[in-house]
């Protein structure tokens, strides 16, 4: 890989910061497969990958990633972040609330040929559901 896996990441990062799909898009493989613990069904290519990215971006028009932790071994790392925004969209059948979010959680990338092939995406969607009034304080 001609980049490290930091500056991998931090570019993927600010791809998804700048909200545009096409730029974001070339950090996936072709054949990409990617599980969201959100969804029932993985996302598989690139046009999963852009379904994933538009709904997410439909709901939370200005969300922003901040990386907390990256720990790479070989061709894989793990990417701890936070990201925020406000719920403005339907998200999971969830008709907008235009309250702030605030949500935690874990990337797991496989980088082959300076891509992303395989994925997993595990962030606190309860902390999501209580952001948004749907669960209760703990």
């Amino acid at each position: 890989m001609s980049q490290t896996m930091n500056e991998f990441v931090n570019n993927l990062i600010a791809a998804w910061n700048s909200h545009d799909v096409a730029q974001t898009e070339k950090f996936y493989a072709e054949d990409y497969v990617g599980v969201d613990v959100a969804q029932a069904v993985p996302q598989q290519g690139r046009p999963g990958f852009r379904s994933f990215f538009a709904q997410y971006l439909n709901a939370v028009p200005d969300f922003q990633f901040i990386v907390d932790d990256v720990i790479a071994d070989d061709n894989r790392v793990a990417v701890a972040w936070n990201a925020c925004g406000t719920h403005l969209g339907a998200l999971m059948n969830i008709p907008p609330t235009g309250k702030s979010i605030a949500i935690r959680g874990v990337s797991l990338f496989t980088i082959e040929n300076e891509r992303i092939k395989q994925a997993m995406y595990v962030w606190d969607l309860a902390g999501l559901l209580r952001d948004i009034g749907l669960l209760p304080e703990l």
